[in-house]
């Protein structure tokens, strides 16, 4: 969710022509250059280090991005064909009422 929320707000930015900024840390104010998968959150180098991080996955968030915009196609394209069928369902309906 965290992942999607970014992606959005930078398209959107980018759909303005608004400069899109880079969130940083707001402990360390450095730039969050690797995703936690265990607490689902982008954080910067120095707190992967610490005792909160430690010992959870991590990915860099390039890869993070490529992980889950796959994830997130794959579920829209089910919706996609729930969609399609749905429509079958309406249309098949309505011919058969009339």
């Amino acid at each position: 969710a965290r992942v999607l929320e970014v992606a959005k707000r930078l398209s959107l930015q980018a759909a303005r022509g608004e400069a899109v900024e880079e969130e940083g840390c707001e402990r360390h104010r450095e730039p969050l250059k690797v995703f936690c998968k265990d607490d689902g959150t982008f954080i910067c180098v120095i707190c992967r280090e610490s005792r909160a991080h430690r010992s959870h996955v991590m990915l860099p968030v390039v890869d993070a991005v490529q992980e889950y915009k796959g994830q997130i196609q794959a579920h829209l394209q089910a919706l996609k064909e729930d969609r399609d069928k749905l429509l079958g369902f309406r249309e098949a309906e309505m011919r058969r009422s009339w």
